[in-house]
């Protein structure tokens, strides 16, 4: 299955092209941070500042605060000097490629990510046969119907600002997802806080941690076309700059299970990035203007009349340059009669808008509460995870260790 964006949901009793405008007026928030023309004032960042990741389930580990970055690497026999010189497209190999979570690290390259390279970033492709997908396993509705994936308004930091594109690097090379800046509750107004899927920052249980991860908010803020942004400077690209991620914790059962084409681990396909800004500055819900709350309550379908989908598509007929988004009445979706249900939407939203956020309205409040995991071939719906017990004790977790740092 394919990853896609984040959904939304309104009060009982409103129809969903209703709902569909009040969660997008209700996500247009005005940023109130430093601007895309502004100075961000403070010390840039240390390449070799101590990072690292935590696995999260209902029952994993704590993990201890991970140390140096070139001491970490220097144990697996890597030479930060080297890694920055391009030894990082190295070793991808098994027994090579850094897995566990405690072995996460992502040391900053400063210009690594130009335009030219976040434009021809791909979308990780993961779907899953359709006959797979709908067969009748445990709790699951009937296939919904395609919803028309639409452009967000523009310019994004004063309609959708949370939301951004994750690059990485990966075996096959440069590869795009979609994130959400969300609160830190022990950092009130300071968020440095990103929520993702885990697809787009561990490979599963095959693989180990991709390399390289930053994520751009408001990525091309007014939404230029290609053409237009053939020469573009790295702000109209990038108007808020880049954050690095330096401390990254995402689901045991996602290390474990995940897969190629989700696997057991799409119930628990979800992650949590600390970052830092590669030029330095202030935190990045300040510099944004906003952050959204994370739903841990996982609401039953019947309750919820909607979910809205945020991301960026790049997989065609999309190209990954402009902002979409996709609401619809939330429908169940099982994998197996083990696992967790997902949430399931009808968007044709394509591979790229992964990782994006799914929201919904709570009284007057909109907050995450899935995101983009998996999707058929035809793209023609998206499921996310619940986000139980697990997914808030990844999140609490790097906000109690490193939301300060």
């Amino acid at each position: 299955m394919r990853s896609t964006r984040a959904p939304f949901a309104r009060r009982r009793g409103r129809g969903v092209a209703l709902a569909a405008t009040g969660l997008a007026a209700t996500l247009a928030l005005t940023a109130t941070g430093c601007g895309p023309s502004e100075d961000k004032a403070g010390d840039k960042p240390d390449a070799a500042a101590s990072q690292g990741a935590d696995g999260g389930s209902d029952s994993g580990p704590d993990s201890k605060l991970p140390g140096d970055i070139a001491d970490k690497l220097k144990d697996h026999g890597i030479d930060l000097d080297e890694w920055k010189k391009g030894g990082w497209k190295k070793n991808w190999g098994n027994g090579e490629w850094l897995r566990e979570a405690k072995d996460f690290v992502n040391p900053v390259i400063e210009g690594l990510w130009k335009p030219e390279r976040m434009k021809d970033a791909k979308d990780p492709n993961k779907t899953i046969a359709a006959k797979d997908a709908s067969a009748d396993q445990g709790a699951t509705d009937p296939e919904p119907t395609p919803v028309q994936a639409k452009p967000e308004k523009t310019p994004y930091h004063e309609n959708a600002a949370p939301v951004g594109k994750i690059f990485f690097d990966s075996p096959d090379g440069s590869m795009v997802c979609s994130g959400t800046v969300v609160k830190d509750p022990r950092n009130p107004g300071k968020s440095n806080l990103v929520w993702t899927a885990g697809h787009c920052v561990h490979a599963g249980k095959n693989g180990g941690w991709y390399r390289n991860i930053t994520f751009v908010p408001s990525y091309n803020d007014l939404g230029k076309s290609e053409a237009e942004l053939a020469n573009a400077a790295p702000q109209e690209v990038a108007p808020y700059g880049q954050y690095w991620a330096d401390w990254i914790s995402t689901s045991n059962e996602w290390i474990d299970e995940g897969g190629p084409t989700g696997g057991a681990g799409a119930t628990y396909d979800y992650a949590v990035l600390h970052v830092k800004p590669e030029q330095g500055g202030k935190s990045l819900e300040e510099t944004v203007g906003n952050a959204l709350d994370v739903d841990f309550s996982t609401p039953s379908t019947q309750t919820v009349s909607s979910m809205g989908a945020w991301g960026y598509p790049a997989a065609p007929p999309y190209n990954g340059l402009m902002m979409h988004k996709c609401v619809d009445k939330p429908g169940r979706l099982s994998l197996s009669p083990s696992l967790p249900t997902m949430y399931r939407i009808g968007c044709t939203m394509t591979g790229g808008s992964s990782g994006g956020g799914w929201f919904r309205v709570v009284g007057d409040k909109t907050k995450l509460v899935s995101n983009t995991s998996i999707g058929p071939a035809a793209n023609t719906w998206l499921a996310g995870p619940q986000l139980g017990k697990g997914a808030e004790q990844v999140y609490d977790m790097m906000s109690k260790k490193y939301g300060s740092q």
